[in-house]
């Protein structure tokens, strides 16, 4: 696998200094990352991941079968609510999309994914799905647009935000809908908002209760929507209560959302516990997300990793050797005391490329937007966990 690594992928050359700030100015100024800091830490790095073309259609084509297994146990789980029971939802989420049985869920548009490849010693390996509330637009379009520009012979892989744009596109005014006091998520927002613009639809940024319900059709400022796009994680609504109408989000809303939010069944990590038990075949998941089993009496070691079920951006992943050894004493402790909220997932040997005087772990995030492959988010660790930490990375393609 190593040597299929280093030619199948492999850190490009960084660009001269001069040329790479013209680049981070203009994805500050032209594309809205307005935060390309983290703490002391530059998040844009001056050097592309390069993918060989066949490899990332391989990679593509793996994404969209998983999208459509992962499509098939959402719309089956609202009907098997002894089942929602094991995935650690909220409660409340949890009673929402049992109701989406009987009300109905959202119809939804513009469904997209986002699915974290890993080179490991193994092949490639998944470590999740953001099917909730998938981000990295910013990045995996303009950052990477504005750094293939100055690579001649090398290509972006895709548009995901084209892609979002042109199925919201056609459905009138667009919801933007989004934590408004997170800059991180007002700046992708606006990026979407300008896509969706220039291809002469409305966009409206508004955030989850300024959106009006009536007869299950929603609307704000007067303004009836035509879609709903929500940037705001799934177990967070039933926080804005009731009266801010927040289970249309997962049941009886006529108006078309993406994505609507059943998806958080599909999010949980623990998904991969109750497989064998739904209708769909699973088959390409069983064969890139590594051995996934219940949390109880389990410890982060050589051979198993914890993960909280509905952990995002690297967060509450206890990995010995990796994770902090205070935040993985916390992790355990909280696994031990409420291990339903939790899953053991084996280790993979993640693999390094070499980069300047050092290494780094790249992850390679494949968007599907229904159901096809239209780009990837790169990301560059320097330590063998994918967080907050990590840098952001152009992924571009060599033929």
């Amino acid at each position: 696998m190593v040597a299929e690594l280093a030619t199948s992928l492999a850190v490009g050359d960084a660009l001269p200094a001069a040329e790479f700030r013209q680049v981070w100015l203009d994805t500050v100024f032209e594309c809205f990352k307005l935060d390309p800091q983290f703490g002391d830490t530059a998040t844009l790095a001056p050097w592309p991941l390069v993918m060989k073309a066949d490899e990332w259609a391989a990679l593509a084509r793996t994404a969209e079968r998983l999208a459509a297994e992962t499509l098939a146990a959402e719309l089956e789980l609202p009907h098997r609510p002894e089942l929602l029971r094991e995935l650690a939802l909220p409660r409340p989420c949890r009673n929402a999309i049992r109701e989406a049985a009987r009300s109905g869920a959202p119809p939804a548009i513009a469904r997209v994914m986002r699915f974290d490849f890993h080179p490991t010693a193994q092949g490639w390996q998944v470590s999740e799905v953001n099917c909730d509330v998938p981000g990295g637009f910013i990045e995996a379009s303009g950052f990477t647009a504005m750094m293939a520009a100055r690579y001649p012979g090398l290509r972006p892989s895709g548009d995901p935000t084209a892609a979002l744009a042109n199925a919201l596109a056609t459905a009138g005014p667009v919801g933007l809908v989004h934590a408004t006091g997170y800059l991180d998520d007002r700046q992708v927002m606006h990026f979407l908002q300008r896509a969706l613009t220039t291809r002469g639809a409305e966009a409206l940024l508004l955030g989850p209760d300024e959106v009006a319900w009536k007869d299950g059709f929603a609307s704000a400022a007067g303004v009836a929507l035509g879609a709903i796009f929500r940037f705001f994680p799934g177990e967070w609504l039933p926080n804005l209560g009731r009266r801010s109408g927040w289970q249309h989000y997962f049941r009886g809303s006529k108006t078309p959302q993406c994505n609507p939010a059943t998806t958080l069944a599909a999010q949980s990590k623990r998904l991969p516990l109750v497989w064998d038990r739904l209708a769909g075949s699973f088959e390409t998941w069983k064969s890139v997300l590594p051995e996934t089993r219940a949390a109880r009496g389990v410890a982060p070691d050589a051979t198993w990793v914890l993960k909280a079920a509905l952990g995002r951006v690297g967060e509450e992943v206890g990995i010995m050797g990796v994770t902090a050894e205070k935040e993985l004493r916390k992790i355990e402790r909280w696994a031990r005391r409420r291990p339903r909220r939790w899953i053991a997932q084996r280790r993979f040997e993640a693999l390094a490329l070499p980069v300047g005087g050092g290494s780094i772990y790249p992850c390679i995030g494949i968007y599907t937007v229904d159901g096809k492959a239209c780009g990837a988010y790169g990301r560059a660790a320097a330590r063998a966990l994918v967080d907050g930490n990590s840098r952001d990375v152009a992924v571009l393609l060599e033929d």
